[in-house]
């Protein structure tokens, strides 16, 4: 009973949450859809620590959507063997996977520790943060210690078969029985902060301003008196 509360209740419930929670926060409180800025207390810190964190975590997301939604058979019918899957997944995954976790501990340690911002930061931003340099922390430990240490396991036949069941509506919790501890604590972690999601400051990653490079220029006068 407790593996299927893990596996099957507990990752559709985050997932409702998540659906839910971001409507409900667009309806009735549009005014905190934002991301507070602390720029003008530390630049240099939030600098390299934005740079090196948004600069890892786009191919490691990316690499992520590749081994969970697309089948093994698929990539090798386009010719990515799983020996050329595995360098991609282990050895470039972790450079961007190492690259995220740096940019995000120089983030958490500057939101902790300059007096200035920690004052400016509520309980989620510093929760969120210390959240995500954990889930980043325990990717990597899975990548390049638990692949290490069980050669044979592959998630491509356990996690992500049951990964895309949760969204075909059938999940079996059976094929996460045997998934090594770290990979299991990554993908719980996930789904944690997928219920987190609606409620912190990561709902500004969905305010993308796309219409910043068409919109009408803004003109400036000067005031003749």
């Amino acid at each position: 009973m407790f593996n299927q509360f893990l596996w099957i209740i507990f990752p559709y419930l985050c997932l409702a949450i998540f659906v839910i929670g971001h409507i409900a926060r667009y309806k009735f409180d549009q005014f905190s859809w934002t991301a507070k800025s602390s720029e003008f207390i530390e630049k240099k810190q939030l600098k390299w620590g934005s740079l090196l964190f948004h600069l890892g975590i786009i191919p490691v997301f990316m690499g992520h959507v590749v081994g969970l939604l697309i089948p093994a058979h698929w990539l090798e019918a386009l010719g990515v063997s799983d020996h050329l899957y595995h360098i991609g997944a282990v050895y470039i995954g972790s450079i961007f996977g190492i690259i995220t976790l740096i940019g995000m501990f120089l983030l958490t340690a500057r939101r902790i520790t300059k007096q200035n911002v920690r004052r400016l930061s509520s309980a989620s931003d510093i929760f969120v943060n210390i959240l995500l340099l954990i889930i980043v922390f325990v990717g990597c430990y899975a990548t390049l210690v638990t692949n290490a240490t069980t050669p044979d396991f592959d998630y491509r036949q356990t996690i992500s078969i049951w990964f895309r069941g949760l969204f075909m509506l059938s999940p079996d919790a059976t094929l996460m029985t045997h998934v090594p501890l770290a990979f299991k604590l990554h993908v719980l972690l996930g789904f944690t902060i997928m219920a987190c999601w609606p409620f912190t400051r990561l709902v500004h990653v969905w305010s993308v301003p796309v219409s910043y490079a068409s919109r009408s220029y803004i003109i400036y006068r000067k005031h003749k008196v």
